[in-house]
Order: structure tokens, then sequence, then C-alpha cells
């Protein structure tokens, strides 16, 4: 059956554009894609599910997700936790990053 998947893909650079291009390339039942450098939006048709394309799509070490259609149609605590998760997340990078320094100073 052919469904279409759109996934949200952290991309900057035609390097990154190669990059997803080149997995759905080799993905199997992939009739067609779109990819939107600017959106950062992957749009994939063909007979593939819908977690295969985003499990391939995230071997390119890219930031993958599935695209949501306007916060309206989405729980309104949802995008709530997705914040939350990156806030905390992006803390922890920020605890590592200022910790690393320290330890390399104190050995020093």
């Amino acid at each position: 059956m052919s469904q279409t998947v759109v996934l949200k893909v952290g991309m900057s650079c035609q390097g990154c554009v190669g990059a997803v291009n080149r997995v759905l390339s080799k993905m199997e039942g992939v009739e067609s894609f779109d990819i939107d450098l600017k959106e950062q939006k992957v749009t994939v048709k063909g007979n593939v599910q819908p977690e295969a394309v985003l499990q391939t799509v995230s071997k390119t070490g890219k930031k993958t997700s599935f695209w949501e259609e306007g916060a309206s149609a989405a729980p309104e605590s949802k995008p709530a936790e997705t914040v939350a998760e990156t806030e905390s997340k992006s803390a922890e990078t920020v605890a590592e990053t200022e910790s690393k320094p320290a330890e390399t100073v104190a050995a020093a």
C-alpha cells in the first residue's frame, strides 16, 4: 500500500541533503521523495512503513522526527513535553561541557 511519510530533519547544508538523498535512494519501497532544506522537511512516497523511513533517515546522524502539521492538530501537552525534553537535553549538554573544561584545568 502506497503512503506518504513526512519528516522533520535537521539539515543545514547541501551535504546534509545529499546524505538524506543517499539513504532514501537505497531504501526499498520508496517511489519518490522530496527534500526541502529551507523547511527542513522530507516527504517520502511509496510502499513504506513510517517507522522504517524514520529509522533510515536517522542513520544520517541528522535529528529526525515525524512532521507535525500545525500545533492545533496536536494535543496541547505534547509540544510542551517536546520543549521540556529539548531543554533538559540542552541543560545536560551544557553541564557536561562546563564540567569537562574544569576537569581539564584541574588536571593541568
